[in-house]
């Protein structure tokens, strides 16, 4: 595959991880809404509704998954940058690559390792809330964690393209 095929499959995943996560973050809005609501009703018309609750629980976890790819592609992520803001373009595209190789294909693998039976048990028997009137989709929000490890390596992989094609730019 060509250096050029490969920054238009970067540019490809950027844009979808760009969306995914502009879109996420509207989730926020509805957080705040549903939380409102929840409020609203407990207190002023003394009204409880764990399944709005939970409902809460749901978008704030889909708000982390879905936008840690986005926060990932903007440089939002934290980083310990007492030497790596003083580096030059070449070094910090290396310091990149040994980050995204190292450390976040090592730990998504370990993750997606670690969480198998968690969330496939939870398949197994559709977990649902322990609550009587909570929501019964337990097994989808556990599976959000294959969602965030799946976005997370795809922005990885296009931040390696990048930061290869830095590095073969600037010898």
């Amino acid at each position: 595959m060509s250096l050029s095929s490969l920054l238009k499959l970067s540019d490809a995943i950027d844009r979808l991880n760009h969306f995914i996560g502009r879109s996420a973050a509207w989730l926020s809005l509805l957080m705040v809404i549903i939380t409102l609501v929840v409020v609203v009703l407990r207190y002023g018309f003394q009204i409880g509704s764990i399944a709005l609750q939970e409902s809460i629980m749901y978008i704030n976890a889909l708000v982390f998954t879905l936008g840690a790819a986005y926060t990932l592609k903007e440089e939002g992520h934290v980083r310990v940058d007492i030497f790596y803001s003083n580096f030059n373009h070449k070094n910090k595209a290396i310091v990149d690559i040994i980050g995204v190789v190292c450390f976040l294909f090592v730990t998504s693998a370990f993750v997606a390792w670690s969480s198998w039976d968690y969330v496939s048990v939870s398949w197994r028997i559709l977990e649902s809330s322990p609550e009587t009137s909570g929501l019964p989709f337990v097994y989808l929000l556990k599976s959000t964690i294959y969602i965030l490890i799946t976005l997370l390596c795809l922005q990885g992989i296009s931040e390696l393209i990048k930061s290869i094609n830095t590095v073969m730019k600037t010898k």
